[in-house]
């Protein structure tokens, strides 16, 4: 064995990998971009080689650099993750040239199985059955075109090298094609390096499973039983599960076999895993999509149900050890569940977010697994993958599984970070998800309900409330005559009044209270007054939970409202927990200020919560022609400069963040004024891009 092991990736998986390897009791290495010096994995290795700037093509791409890092600290292996260099034939044959071991399979299994034409065309000489389509490589814009008519919408374009949904575009209908064909190029050369296309039929309402296998040196390949990953959006995976509740004994074996055969036809070695499109209504009728060359995001689903250490057993084949086992010693016992939490903002699309992590709670327990890259302070930018971590849950049983996951998202809060984990949560009570009815399209198809159904939202206006309240001294008479709701008589008691937004709140909302923080009325947008109650819960602050911002108390906009109403110093700043009573209803919220804005979290939810700054008539006309950035992100694209003629929707500017592109459209139609970034430079979210002057009315 391995007396030392770089590890050629970063967050959730670095630190996964670094966990194995400090059981083991072998050294472990990490590298680092600048972006990353003060990352998760880069202090739980043993030892951290800087190998960039932030771009990964300088970094975490950058052969010589990794290859260098692991020849100075000594290691005799580079375990590569996921991601990055993980499916790089180049990479694998580098190790190799400079006597390191590569842990993954021979470089040639990579080559034919990472380019998904040459792995499309194997397996269907193979017999294993392929969806409709035309995968000749060499197709121009013009060729993918006919392509698709042949064989007939919705189509889907696919980037043949590469992974994880990046370039796929499902189109249904002509129109759309030749756009969505550029920008699918687009993504692809940005993502992998490489823009050659492919066409499909796109199955309707498709379930997406795969098979875990592993081979060893010796001729041995079994495989660990299959994983349900029907539940994605943007054709990326959110909910994992082991084993599919889809298949029958017989139709797992005959998946299985086929998974086996495939990996025994290229000389595989290490762990892969082959994946399959599968009809929902015809359980034994499969297709091939791809063989993934290297660990999977979900595979501790399969660990947990078969007791087996997949990244341990990645080490002992490729220090050349056999496996040890047949395929009758594999057994598949409970079920296990797992979600994935990103940061990006559900209530607009998945967008990406980022930010600086202010408070940080992560569950524990006998059934219940975290993988996380998350650290207390850490920012999370744009340059990297918005996956932040992994909640894993166990039973004997789906629905015990299921029931466990909801609890340990409900136990986790990340504040400062926009994450999904409201929405995951949303998506696991789903009645489809909890029957087991699943499809790739179910996130699509009831994506306004979802949001909608994230837990708490709707007490998140007199929770701000009650916060900044307890903020103020609770003496102090703020009298407001003019911010009195419905039931209330002026100059009463003290009455305070903010509008305010918050991410997955329908536009700004009012909210006002009087009282104390122990005796308070509340009333949202002129609704009649609640009794309500706060109060700090006990240990908290100081738990060393929150990451404290330290800024200085602001300047409020509201007559009276002091302090709280425009920024925040003090104890919201430090942070900590909320016993919050709302008509007679006590919960724990969580709590945290970053200059004018207060996160509140609950039950796994959390949101951005700032005073609403209202506009004057003649700036919110000209706001109408502002085209703004929907996340942080770098411009990759300007489409538009100033004089141009533009139609409302026309797209003015790309920007691209986490290896996600976003098209800006003109707000309106009109002539555009200004364009106010150019190609590469970063923007923030909300940034001004662009601005039209709407076109004059018709008369």
């Amino acid at each position: 064995m391995f007396s030392t092991v770089l590890v050629a990736n970063r967050g959730e998986i670095a630190v996964r990998v670094i966990r194995t390897l400090r059981e083991l009791g072998i050294e472990s290495v990490a590298v680092y971009s600048d972006a990353d010096a003060g990352a998760r994995h880069v202090r739980e290795a043993d030892v951290a080689v800087r190998i960039g700037p932030a771009p990964a093509r300088e970094s975490y791409l950058n052969i010589p650099a990794v290859l260098a890092a692991a020849t100075s600290t000594g290691a005799q292996a580079i375990h590569p993750g996921y991601g990055f260099l993980s499916e790089n034939a180049e990479f694998a044959a580098a190790c190799t040239e400079a006597g390191i071991v590569f842990i993954g399979p021979p470089a040639r299994a990579v080559e034919v199985m990472g380019d998904k034409i040459t792995a499309r065309r194997a397996v269907a000489a193979a017999g294993v059955p392929v969806v409709p389509g035309r995968d000749d490589p060499a197709m121009t814009n013009a060729d993918l075109l006919a392509a698709a008519d042949q064989v007939g919408y919705p189509v889907l374009i696919k980037p043949s090298a590469g992974g994880g949904g990046k370039g796929m575009r499902v189109v249904t209908d002509a129109s759309r094609l030749a756009a969505e064909v550029i920008g699918a190029r687009r993504e692809a050369a940005a993502a992998f390096g490489d823009d050659t296309l492919f066409v499909e039929r796109y199955v309707q309402t498709p379930r997406h499973i795969e098979v875990q296998v592993l081979a060893d040196a010796h001729g041995t390949v079994v495989h660990l039983g299959e994983r349900e990953c029907s539940l994605q959006r943007r054709h990326q995976k959110v909910i994992e599960e082991a084993p599919s509740v889809l298949l029958t004994p017989q139709a797992r074996e005959r998946m299985g076999a086929a998974a086996v055969a495939t990996a025994a036809s290229v000389g595989y070695v290490g762990a892969g895993t082959v994946e399959f499109l599968v009809a929902a209504a015809n359980p034994e009728e499969f297709f091939f999509l791809e063989m993934n060359t290297r660990l999977q995001v979900e595979h501790p689903v399969t660990e947990l149900v078969t007791g087996i250490d997949l990244v341990a057993e990645q080490l002992r084949v490729a220090a050349g050890e056999p496996l040890g086992y047949t395929q009758a010693d594999i057994r598949l016992t409970g079920h296990a569940v797992e979600a994935r939490v990103y940061a990006e903002d559900a209530a607009r699309g998945f967008l990406p977010t980022g930010g600086r992590v202010l408070r940080l709670d992560e569950p524990s327990g006998p059934a219940v697994r975290i993988d996380s890259g998350l650290r207390l302070g850490a920012t999370v930018g744009s340059t990297y993958d918005p996956m932040l971590a992994k909640v894993i849950a166990y039973g004997p049983d789906r629905d015990t599984a299921l029931d466990r996951l909801d609890r340990a998202l409900a136990r986790t809060c990340v504040l400062g970070v926009t994450t999904n984990i409201g929405f995951l949560r949303a998506l696991l009570d789903h009645p489809d998800t909890r029957a087991g009815r699943l499809d790739t399209g179910l996130i699509e198809r009831d994506l306004d309900a979802l949001v909608a159904a994230a837990p708490g939202a709707a007490d998140v206006p007199a929770v701000y409330a009650l916060a900044r309240l307890l903020e103020l001294t609770p003496d102090t008479p703020f009298v407001d005559p003019w911010d009195v709701p419905s039931g209330w008589r002026p100059g009463e008691h003290s009455s305070l009044h903010w509008t305010i937004t918050a991410a997955g709140l329908a536009g700004p909302v009012d909210v006002t209270i009087r009282g104390t923080p122990a005796d308070a009325l509340v009333a949202v947008d002129g609704g009649e007054p609640i009794p309500a109650a706060v109060e700090w819960a006990e240990a908290s602050p100081g738990t060393g939970a929150s990451a404290g911002t330290g800024t200085s108390p602001g300047t409020g906009v509201n007559p009276g409202a002091g302090a709280g109403a425009g920024g925040s110093g003090g104890r919201l700043s430090a942070g900590g927990e909320l016993v919050v009573t709302l008509a007679g209803r006590a919960r724990r919220w969580r709590v945290v200020a970053d200059g004018a804005t207060l996160w509140l979290g609950v039950d796994g939810a959390a949101w951005p919560v700032s005073e609403h700054r209202r506009r004057s008539a003649t700036a919110t006309v000209e706001a109408g022609g502002e085209a703004r950035s929907p996340m942080p992100g770098t411009v990759i694209a300007v489409h538009a400069a100033a004089g141009d003629e533009v139609a409302a929707g026309a797209p003015l500017v790309v920007v691209e963040a986490m290896k996600m592109e976003h098209t800006v459209g003109a707000p309106v139609a009109g002539r555009v004024k200004d364009v106010l970034v150019g190609v590469g430079e970063q923007v923030t979210l909300d940034a001004v891009l662009a601005v039209v002057d709407p076109a004059p009315a018709a008369t």
